[in-house]
Parts: C-alpha cells; sequence; structure tokens
C-alpha cells in the first residue's frame, strides 16, 4: 500500500449547519467561502470588518476515503490552530500548534472501506480567550491585534491583525495532509551537519523506522552502504574539490543531490557546501553582529520577509519565487523570515539556496507577551524540534533567531512595567525553552537571543543603542524625525528600519473606487493600519516636497518618499562598513492591498522603492555621506576582491547645466573609503551635486544628490518626450528632458515590469526603459511622471 494523498477537495459547513461549501486543502476557510460566493473578496472596500465574525465561530471540514488496509498513520502540518480530528467518529487528535508536524495512528479507528474524516476548527478567539482565563497573571497580546488573545495560541500572530495586515483570524490546513501505511520503513530524519575545518566534510545521520536493514546515502557522486539494523546510521563523506554554495553576488549557488534510501523509503535533500559563521566579537564600539561565509564576511543587504498573503489558501510557490526573484533582482542577498508570521514551506528555503538568498529565521514570537507554563512551553518545545529538523540543512540559514521584540514588548504594558522582575523571568523561560530545543535538534546552528539585542542576557534598549548587536531604528517613522536622522546613528546590523508609502495606482484602482481615492476617505483609512500613518506620509510630504496636484500624484509623491528615506539610511550605514554590515528594510511584501512600508506591492509589483534598493544595494557604489563641512563620496565594494573605482562629481543646476567639482580615484577593498570630499559651500543654492563613477569590475553608476528638501529648488517643466519601440516581446521607452526631471517614472495600462523606473534624466541625454508585459500581445499605453509635473500645476 502506498501513501494516500488527502489534499483536494472537502466539504466546509459551519457547525450549526447554516453555511456549506466546498473547500479545497490545503487552504483556508475565508478563501473557501469566498471561492463559493458565500462571502464578498475581504481585500476591497471596508469588507474585512463584516466578516471577522468568522474567526468567531467554528467550522467542519469533512470527506470520505475507501481504504484495503486500515492499518495506516495520518500525518498532517500546518494544522491551523485548534483543531479536533475524528475518524469514523473517534477523536484521534486535538491540535493545538499550527506549527507542528503530527502523526496519528489509525489503528483499530480505521477501517476497510469507507471512512469519515473530520476537522473541527474551534474559533481562535473563544479558544484563546479560554486560555488566557485560565492563566494565573494577566499576559496582554500585541497592542497591533484588533482580534485579542492570539499570543496563548501558537498560531501566526499577524492573523490577528497587525499594523499592515487585515485582521481575519482564518484557520484551515496547509502543509502535509495524507495517510501512509503504518507498517512501511520510514525514514523519520535526516542530520546534515558540515566541516570545513580541514576539506569539506559532510556527516549525515539517518533515523529510521519500521526498517531493519542496510542504508544507501549517496551524495556528490559517493554512494556508502551503512548498517541501520539499529534505527540510526552516520556517515560521513570528504568532498574533494569541493564547489561551495555563496550568497548572491559573490558567486555560484552549487548544490549537491543528497539521496538516502533504507528499504522502501526515499529521502531527498540538496546540499550547499558553505561554511556559515555568526560573529559578534567585541571590539572598540561595542559589539559586533556579522555574517561570514565561507570565511568572507559579507554585508547583508536585503528586507523583512511577512507571510506572502494574508489569507494562506492564496499562496502559491510560484508567487512566493516571483517576490524572492524580485529580492535577488534588487541585488539583496538576505531575507529575515520575521517572527509574527509562518515557519515558510520547503519550497521557500529551496528557493532561497538556489537563489543566493540567506535566510534570517525568527522563531514565531514576537511584539507579544508570552506565557511559560509548561503545557506552553512542551508545544514550543515540540515546534522547534519540528521546524529545526525540517529545515537545518538549508545552505541559506544563516542563523535562527529566538524572536522579535519581545524585550521591549517589556516596557509596552501597564502590568510588565510595574512587575518587571515577573515578566522578565516569564520572558527568560521562554527565550531559554527555544534556544534549548535548538540545540537540542541541531548544536551546530547560529543562534542570536532576540531582535534586537545588543547581545545575550542582554536586556536593553536596542531601539537607540548602536553600539552592539543588532538594532531597529524607527525613530524616524514612528517618532517623526527627519530623514537624516538616519545619519545620527552607527548601527552594527540594523535588522528593521522603514517608511510607508501608498500602494501603487494599480493596486488601489483593485480595492477602491474613484470615489474613495482620497487619503481621508473610510476605505483608504481602512487600508491603512498603522495609527496616524496617512497623516504622517502627508506630513512629511510638506517637509521635502511640495504638495501633490491631485490623489494619483499624492500616491507616486510618497513613493518617491518612501524611498528617498529609505535611500537615506541604506547609503550612510553602507558608508560605514565594516562597522556596519547588514541593512534588512522593513519590508519586503504586502499579505494584501494597503499602505506599508513594503517595497513590494500587494502581487509583486515593483514599488519606486524597490527600483531604487536595485541601485543602492549595488555591489559596488558610490555613496553621498556628509563629513563636518564636506560631501565625502564613499566607494563601498561588496565583491570579494578588491575593484579600482574612478569617480568624477558635477554641480548641477535646474536647467541642466552643469560644472565639474573634482575627480578621484581609489582602490577599495572590505572597508569603505572616500574616494573624493567636495565642500558644502560648492554647491549654490539652486544646484545639486551629481556624479558619476566606473569601477576596474567594468560596473558603472551614478547619480543626483539634492542637498536639501526637492521643495526648496525651482524645479523646471522638464517637457518629457518619449518614443515607444517593440523587441521582440517588450516595449521600449526612450525618454528625453528639456530640463532636469526627477524620479521620471513610467507607469503602464497593462500588468507587466519595467527593468528600471524613477530615474533622473538631464537635457541632451536619451533613457531607455524596457517595460515586460505579462501578456506580450498587450497593447499598453503609458504614463509618464516626475517631480515637477506631479508638484506644479503650470
Amino acid at each position: 500500500m502506498k501513501a494516500i494523498d488527502l489534499s483536494g477537495d472537502w466539504t466546509l459547513r459551519s457547525v450549526e449547519g447554516a453555511l456549506t461549501a466546498p473547500i479545497f486543502l490545503p487552504g483556508d476557510i475565508i478563501t473557501a467561502l469566498y471561492d463559493a460566493d458565500l462571502i464578498p473578496d475581504p481585500y476591497v472596500g471596508q469588507n474585512e470588518y463584516d466578516l471577522r465574525w468568522i474567526c468567531e465561530a467554528d467550522w467542519i471540514v469533512s470527506r470520505e476515503i475507501d481504504l484495503s488496509d486500515p492499518n495506516v498513520d495520518l500525518v498532517i502540518s500546518e494544522l491551523d490552530t485548534v483543531a479536533t480530528v475524528q475518524v469514523n467518529g473517534t477523536v484521534v487528535l486535538q491540535g493545538t500548534n499550527a506549527f507542528r508536524t503530527y502523526r496519528v495512528p489509525l489503528n483499530g479507528v480505521a477501517q476497510a472501506g469507507r471512512n469519515t474524516i473530520a476537522i473541527t476548527f474551534h474559533s481562535p478567539v473563544a479558544a484563546g480567550k479560554a486560555l488566557s482565563d485560565a492563566h494565573p497573571f494577566p499576559v496582554p497580546w500585541s497592542k497591533n491585534c484588533p482580534i485579542p488573545y492570539g499570543n496563548f495560541l501558537r498560531k501566526p500572530a499577524c492573523d490577528f491583525g497587525w499594523d499592515w495586515n487585515i485582521a481575519l483570524a482564518t484557520s484551515g490546513i496547509y502543509g502535509a495532509l495524507r495517510l501512509e501505511p503504518s507498517i512501511a520503513a520510514r525514514i523519520d530524519r535526516l542530520v546534515v551537519s558540515q566541516d570545513h575545518s580541514d576539506g569539506a566534510r559532510v556527516t549525515v545521520g539517518v533515523l529510521t523506522t519500521n526498517h531493519d536493514g542496510p542504508v544507501i546515502i549517496a551524495l556528490g557522486g559517493q554512494t556508502v552502504t551503512a548498517d541501520g539494523h539499529s534505527g540510526f546510521c552516520e556517515v560521513t563523506f570528504l568532498v574533494d574539490d569541493a564547489d561551495l554554495w555563496w550568497p548572491a553576488g559573490l558567486g555560484d549557488q552549487h548544490l549537491y543531490d543528497l539521496t538516502v534510501t533504507a528499504g522502501t523509503a526515499t529521502a531527498t535533500r540538496r546540499i550547499g557546501l558553505r561554511e556559515m559563521e555568526l560573529v559578534a566579537e567585541p571590539d572598540a564600539a561595542g559589539l559586533g553582529f556579522k555574517i561570514r561565509v565561507n570565511g568572507h564576511d559579507v554585508f547583508c543587504k536585503g528586507a523583512n520577509w511577512i507571510p506572502a498573503d494574508a489569507l494562506p489558501g492564496r499562496i502559491t510557490d510560484a508567487k512566493t519565487r516571483d517576490l524572492l526573484q524580485s529580492a535577488v533582482d534588487a541585488n539583496m542577498n538576505m531575507l529575515r523570515v520575521w517572527g509574527g508570521g509562518r515557519y515558510e514551506p520547503d519550497s521557500f528555503y529551496d528557493a532561497c539556496d538556489e537563489l543566493g538568498l540567506l535566510v534570517w529565521q525568527d522563531f514565531m514570537f514576537a511584539c507579544n507577551l508570552y506565557p511559560s507554563d509548561p503545557t506552553y512551553l512542551a508545544e514550543v518545545r515540540a515546534e522547534v524540534n519540528d521546524n529545526v529538523a525540517r529545515m537545518h540543512h538549508h545552505a541559506c540559514l544563516a542563523l535562527w533567531c529566538g524572536d522579535n521584540e519581545l524585550v521591549g514588548a517589556l516596557t509596552w504594558y501597564d502590568v510588565s512595567i510595574n512587575d518587571r522582575d515577573r515578566y522578565l523571568v516569564n520572558y527568560d523561560r521562554l527565550n531559554r525553552c527555544i534556544e534549548g530545543a535548538l540545540r537540542e535538534t541541531d548544536p551546530h546552528a547560529n543562534w542570536w537571543p532576540s531582535s534586537p539585542s545588543t547581545g545575550p542576557l542582554s536586556f536593553g534598549d536596542a531601539w537607540h543603542d548602536d553600539s552592539s548587536g543588532d538594532m531597529h531604528f524607527w525613530s524616524v517613522w514612528h517618532e517623526g524625525r527627519d530623514f537624516d536622522h538616519y545619519r545620527d546613528v552607527a548601527p552594527r546590523f540594523c535588522s528593521e528600519f522603514g517608511f510607508q508609502s501608498y500602494p501603487s495606482m494599480d493596486v488601489i484602482r483593485r480595492f477602491a473606487d474613484p470615489a474613495d481615492f482620497n487619503i481621508a476617505a473610510p476605505v483608504m483609512e481602512s487600508h491603512q493600519k498603522n495609527d496616524g500613518g496617512n497623516a504622517r506620509i502627508a506630513e512629511t510630504m510638506f517637509r521635502y516636497f511640495r504638495f501633490p496636484i491631485d490623489f494619483e500624484n499624492f500616491v507616486y509623491v510618497s513613493q518617491v518618499q518612501q524611498a528617498l528615506a529609505i535611500k537615506t539610511a541604506v547609503t550612510q550605514w553602507r558608508g560605514l562598513k565594516p562597522h556596519c554590515m547588514g541593512t534588512l528594510i522593513w519590508q519586503l511584501n504586502d499579505t494584501w492591498p494597503v499602505c506599508s512600508w513594503a517595497s513590494l506591492d500587494y502581487g509583486g509589483g515593483w514599488k519606486l522603492l524597490h527600483h531604487l534598493s536595485q541601485r543602492f544595494y549595488a555591489l559596488v557604489t558610490i555613496v553621498v555621506m556628509p563629513d563636518g563641512e564636506d560631501w565625502v563620496l564613499q566607494a563601498v565594494n561588496d565583491l570579494r576582491d578588491a575593484v579600482d573605482v574612478d569617480v568624477i562629481a558635477y554641480a548641477c543646476a535646474m536647467d541642466g547645466t552643469s560644472r565639474e567639482l573634482g575627480q578621484g580615484t581609489v582602490r577599495v577593498a572590505e572597508s569603505a573609503v572616500a574616494a573624493l570630499r567636495v565642500p558644502m559651500a560648492e554647491l549654490q543654492p539652486q544646484e545639486m551635486l551629481s556624479f558619476g563613477w566606473t569601477a576596474s569590475d567594468g560596473s558603472r553608476g551614478g547619480d543626483v544628490f539634492a542637498p536639501k528638501p526637492y521643495k526648496s529648488y525651482d524645479l523646471l517643466p522638464p517637457q518629457l518626450q518619449y518614443e515607444t519601440i517593440r523587441e521582440s516581446d517588450d516595449i521600449v521607452l526612450r525618454i528625453t528632458a528639456q530640463a532636469m526631471a526627477f524620479y521620471v517614472t513610467a507607469e503602464t495600462s497593462v500588468p507587466g515590469r519595467f527593468d528600471d523606473n524613477a530615474i533622473h534624466i538631464g537635457p541632451g541625454h536619451t533613457a531607455t526603459l524596457r517595460f515586460i508585459p505579462v501578456d506580450p500581445k498587450a497593447t499598453p499605453t503609458f504614463t509618464l511622471r516626475d517631480l515637477h509635473s506631479a508638484t506644479y500645476t503650470v
């Protein structure tokens, strides 16, 4: 008998029987109700608020299955969350953890012939409240969550709402769902470790069940037969002349096939050979923080990853892969899987292995206070064991982090402020449980206790201490500070910082009618989940830009503003290399159409920030930093080899005329170095600093730097003109300007992607943008925007 896949069509009904619909599993309840036309799209208008009753109800999914042999096990993962599983009316599992994998023997319950499987999903709100009420002292949930009690459940925290997420707290099954023969040979776990102290050695341990015989292990052209009679065997391979795995931009992502066979059972993995180190060593400034791969210190450039969709039933491997590819295309080499979401499926980490994306992996705890009673910690221990065992072999996995902002959360709630000792001990119990389970499952793992953190057993303010460990820097957004405040700190590794913008107009049109195109309209406010977010975007715009002439240009300028804020931070901190060794933007993606900090729109479209990321995250670049009375043009090199960089700087007037300010040549290796200094006094009030550079590796680039807010400059009408040329399936726009045109952005009427956008064009130059339509036969129309046309009425 082979395994029986239970994915596919099931029947969904409310417990009281009022609603019935088909549901495809893996999938979630809300997606099923929408697909059956029983509810409106939760993402449109203000529908969210009328659909929260769904998470307050109990639901049942069921199906029948014919078995010739009833000696089977039920295997189920990502069972979300409080669920009672019955087979033929007998309870076989009480699930309480969406992050675990369950194996349930059905011997004595299943029968030959027709069987009924029914899963009752209990309201997470009611289940969480019952646990909260029973707890001996109050444990507050995150202020980000309009749906309460989520911190008592092992369920994605953001399901209950977040300051960028819809609050629906859906339920369902998103992972494995199958029946396996109970007596069949089984490979329960592969334990993979690497040692690069003397060549490349890979040790593979194999745990088996129902197998009493040899185990065949093959890796990189070598095959070894091991004695598996005890249920465990271990083999070490020496890989001669190993092809090492490197992060994106630093080398190839070579992967070796590992195949293990035990009787009729086979397991496969793809293994990247690399030495991965988290280096946190004391120095003159404090405690450093960096990732070292194969002996090379890597400046980590990337973003924070949140779930690909608020409704798991809408997530596909293809959509996720597209988001990951966009990260690499923007010269990112690391993603942080944030602790308020989910442990991603194997396909996510497989893709990161293939693309060269390092993964900072949080355990799934974020911004709440959490219980630490024995029952809760037992679930945590099992969850950590399951996921570390599943994921630990991946080449992309750089480090495991205990949580997101749980130390800071101790200062957010009255009960923990007034009784810090109790809640600190409560937190420490949880954190030690996580670390212990990690060490037990993978003794070689890189561990960091929390993010942000100034170091192990340090419980200080890592939001404002830039001397040690990793930092979350939110003063510009949450405190309303100027963008130049990013220059006031020198983080060792900034793992969160961000600034919001509106989603692009093609996304807004999917959830709002033209009558709602106003930032104060209820629909627009319902798609802004951060308190005061719309006002903060507008208030900041008053500081930096002349105010946009209409809503669509407001959306455009909000994206320019976001890109300028993050560019200021990244370029400043890259210029501090090696003191700073990482910048992870909050955030890469969106879970639904919303005003947020994301560089990618919901659906994967590139906001202007993502286009700028492609440039300011280039492997070799020049960044502008203030130093006393000078502007320093700092050369940055993230390659493994040194390069020579030549730079020339100009003063640029608004009509496009320019005058040379200086030239410089510098050799740059691991540390950023000054290539040229330009006295600030050299620039006239209506001039900007422009520069171009070339490097010995063949790369080149340039930029225009505005020392003052753009509203201070008297921009001239650039009179943009363009022509289109069809090149195979692509359309090339050739754009010219009669005066300096800033952040020139092309928009189109059909789905697709531009190779670049938000560019500066001067008179006498022709810029090209390439558009790749989703439908090659489409005939798009184009709209050009720039700062002048967006903010000047004439």
